[in-house]
Parts: structure tokens; sequence; C-alpha cells
């Protein structure tokens, strides 16, 4: 353990941000203790407390370095569990504008597994850890303050499903995580307490999807390999479609603006017959069905800008989802979480309680601010995405279009493409003169 920071740190929720949240500070607190409404140990199926569990869920490259990072042997473990070690652009098929990458062996490879299990298997680390306690099957029902509101002493806590019947317990905390997700109560709750009203930006994108497992036949000629349908300006649907534990496939179809895939399974074989290529409805034709398709809808991605705030209680911090709530079809969400768990952990070595204006700019400026604009890069394309486009914006859509264009011919563009949309390089690598050069070289003509 490192110099420890205080006795007994609080996370609320036990989703992928809060496990890592846990994780790291399991390193500075005497105890850390995890609560949720859900039951938790031993689960491995989704949870009420995650709706969209069923949905296709990628773990980026960077998050799965991160991941190995904070748990040493994940990707073997996992891996040796059942889960699909993937090159992220040779075992993939990706199809952009209708048109399919170049694809070649690169140096990034993901772990691809369904949500349940990915948590399931994270979750069995952070419980290992001797001082980490999981409070399952509990509701937090409010904060403990100082007397004049300057200091989160704690979190009210009742068992779940027993408003009326339990009073709230209290938990003592130095510091308390609020890793409960979009809908976290904090902002709320510091109004109440008297400070301002949290900043936030919105991002309408009318987002649907919905999803579907399948198992191939014994006379399947599908290579295994991820197929990948991006959604354009020309044609907003899209798919994805990934082998994961189980020896199952899951497939995930999405549209934008209120174009959403249907949950019968004519309709939903129908949208997949929509899209810009045929692999991923030929892939569901010859495939054996496990289930019915499940919905999702995500209307707006939303980022609270705690940066931005003039007062903020100590001893209290927010992370993943309760800061920025991402496009899903970026698959970004996972990997964002665990550079929000680097950024704290670094606060934490610092060897004193995190000063939050401090972690939530570092938070913005590592973790939140580059996927936020690249999402809104992205979102801006269609035309009824309701946004600015100014001149920066048009020029950087028309350049990603010549990106795409040569990444269909040069494998090198494609892996430096791929890098950026794996959040393992930045946008700026796109634009380094030898990269420059590659992409003209293509798109001339």
């Amino acid at each position: 353990m490192n110099d420890q920071v205080g006795d007994h740190a609080v996370v609320l929720g036990a989703g992928m941000s809060g496990l890592l949240t846990a994780r790291v500070l399991a390193d500075s607190f005497a105890r850390v203790t995890v609560v949720d409404r859900d039951e938790l140990i031993g689960v491995r199926e989704p949870r009420k407390g995650v709706p969209q569990g069923r949905q296709v869920h990628g773990l980026q490259p960077r998050g799965g370095e991160i991941l190995e990072e904070l748990f040493p042997g994940f990707t073997e473990e996992t891996v040796a569990l059942g889960a699909q070690l993937q090159d992220t652009v040779n075992d993939a098929h990706w199809h952009f504008n209708g048109r399919r990458l170049s694809k070649a062996p690169s140096t990034m490879a993901t772990v691809a597994a369904g949500r349940p299990f990915l948590e399931w298997y994270v979750r069995g680390r952070v419980e290992a850890l001797a001082n980490v306690t999981f409070l399952e099957r509990h509701d937090v029902v409010g904060l403990d303050t100082t007397p004049d509101r300057s200091r989160i002493a704690g979190v009210r806590v009742q068992p779940h499903g027993e408003e009326t019947a339990t009073e709230p317990g209290a938990l003592p905390a130095d510091l308390v995580v609020d890793a409960t997700g979009r809908g976290s109560r904090t902002p709320v709750w510091l109004e109440e307490f008297g400070y301002p009203k949290v900043p936030e930006e919105r991002a309408r994108i009318g987002l649907g999807y919905a999803t579907r497992h399948y198992r191939t036949r014994p006379d399947s000629t599908h290579d295994g390999r991820t197929l990948v349908v991006v959604a354009s300006a020309e044609q907003p649907r899209g798919a994805v479609c990934t082998r994961i534990e189980g020896d199952r496939f899951v497939l995930t179809a999405y549209g934008i603006l209120g174009d959403h895939p249907p949950t019968d399974p004519a309709g939903f074989d129908a949208f997949l017959k929509s899209l810009a290529v045929p692999v991923v409805a030929e892939f569901a034709q010859s495939a054996e069905p496990l289930d019915d398709p499940v919905a999702y809808r995500f209307p707006v991605s939303l980022r609270r800008r705690y940066e931005h705030m003039e007062r903020f209680p100590v001893g209290l911090l927010v992370v993943g989802d309760g800061v920025c709530s991402f496009n899903p079809t970026y698959a970004q969400g996972m990997t964002v979480a665990a550079l929000g768990a680097l950024t704290l952990r670094r606060h934490l070595l610092r060897g004193s309680l995190p000063r939050a204006r401090d972690f939530f700019r570092d938070l913005a400026r590592d973790a939140v601010a580059p996927s936020w604009e690249a999402m809104n890069l992205n979102d801006l394309a269609f035309p009824g995405v309701e946004g600015e486009r100014t001149l920066k914006i048009r020029v950087a859509h028309a350049y990603v279009a010549l990106v795409q264009k040569a990444a269909i011919r040069d494998p090198k563009v494609a892996e430096a493409f791929i890098r950026v949309v794996s959040l393992m390089s930045g946008p700026e690598s796109l634009m380094r003169p030898g990269m420059l050069l590659r992409v003209l070289r293509h798109t001339r003509a």
C-alpha cells in the first residue's frame, strides 16, 4: 500500500467505473466500501442497475492496457475464461461509407467479451483485495456533511426496497466517490447544500440500438472476425458483430435521430439488410439466434463540467458517466473510465485527499475532453444533428473523409486511423507529415 491518504473511502456504484475507482483507492485507504443497489457477488448475468448491459460493449486497446496494469494477468486470465483476444485491425472487417478498410497485422489487441462478463471478472479481482468490502442491495439516500456544508462526512444508505421499513444507516468516510453513472444525484445534492448548479453540455443524437446473440452453425463459413459497419451521413444506420465468451456472437444494430432498429426478429433482420454493406445481414441469416432482440435508447450525450465549479465540497468526487456520458456507438465509455482511474491514482499518490477542482480539471483534460470533442466532430457529420459547423469542423470532416478513403488502400493509414478510434493515439497523429503524404497520395485522384 502507498502512503495512506485516509482511513475510509466509499464508492457509490459497482459498474466498471466504480470498480476501477475502488481498485486505485485500495492503495491509499485503509478501508474501501463499494455500495450498489444490485446483488453483486458471483453475479455473471446482466444486472438491473445496468440496463444497457446486454448490448455490445467495446473495451478499446487503451482500456485493455490500463486493466492489465491495474489487474496483472487480466488479458491472459479473461482469454482463458473464454474471452476473445483480437487484433483490432487484422481481426476485424471495418466498413466506412460502404467500403472496407485495408487490413494487416497491427500492434493493437483488444479483449472482446460481454459487459456482464467483464464486470464479473473485474469485480472478482477487486473483491479479492483485503481492504475492499461490497455493500450490495443497498440504496444511497443522501450525503452527510459538516455543519457548514464545506466537507462531505459520509453517506446514508438503506437496504434496497425497504425505504419505509428501515431507517437509513450512516457510513462515515474521508472520501466519497460517486460512480453511479448518468443518473448521478450529486448535482441535486450539491444544490440542496447551497452550491451552484453544475454546468452541463448536451448533444442530442436520438440514438437507438438493439442487440441479439447468435451461435454459428457447424457448416458456417464465417471466419470469426468482428464485423463493423459504421453509420455515415449517407446511410445513418450501422451495426457491429463480434465474438465473445461462451462461443457466442453479439450483434448490435443502431440508428440515429429516431431511426431505430425494431425488436421483432423479422424487423430486426430487415434493418440489417438495409445497411450499406450486406456482411452483417449475411452473418445473421447463416447463424443460430439465441434470443430475441433487446432495445436500448440513448437520446442525448451529456457532459457535466465539474471543472468549472467555483466551489465544491471537500471529500467528494464524481467519475465515469456521472461526469460524461458518450454516444455509445464509439465504444469509449469503459476506456475513458479507465483513464479516469489513472487520473485519480496520480492525485492520490500526492499523499493527500485530491483537491476537487484540480482533479476535475485533469480528468477533463486527460480523459474526457479528447473523446467528447471527437464524438461531437463525428456526430456533426450527420446533417440532422444540431450544432454549429465551424470552419475548423468542416475542414476536419473533409480530412477525415480523405483518411477513410486512403485507408481502403493503405494498411498503414488504416492502422493509424484505427489507433485514433481506439484511443491509442490522438487525432494529431493523422496530420504528421509522413501520414499526410500517404493520405494525399491515395486520394489525389
